[in-house]
């Protein structure tokens, strides 16, 4: 088994410390970048506002695209951009329902 090593990733402007085996450091670099980046989009997009959310929304598509790979066409990406639409209110929905008044 390959021994951990500490590794210090940066996301959304906060800096994470996590073990990784020594010989996926590089491969968990660049997942926490691509994360950081979809994240950064999420954000500027404008509509979703706190880390906690973007960071749902930023799961969502990323579980969607592994789950059933990248879309190609138009109309499936029209199709993929409703869907995730309806995933954000729904999360938007949850997270309202249970906030405590000065957490979001």
């Amino acid at each position: 088994m390959a021994e951990s090593k500490p590794v210090s990733i940066h996301i959304m402007g906060n800096e994470y410390h996590v073990a990784s085996p020594a010989d996926e450091v590089e491969k968990l670099e660049e997942a926490a970048r691509a994360l950081d980046k979809r994240m950064r989009e999420i954000k500027e997009g404008g509509r979703i506002m706190g880390l906690e959310r973007v960071a749902v929304m930023a799961a969502l598509n990323l579980s969607y695209e592994l789950l059933h790979g990248e879309s190609s066409s138009l109309e499936k990406d029209a199709e993929f951009n409703q869907r995730i639409q309806k995933l954000q209110e729904k999360v938007d929905t949850a997270l309202a329902a249970n906030a405590q008044p000065g957490l979001i």
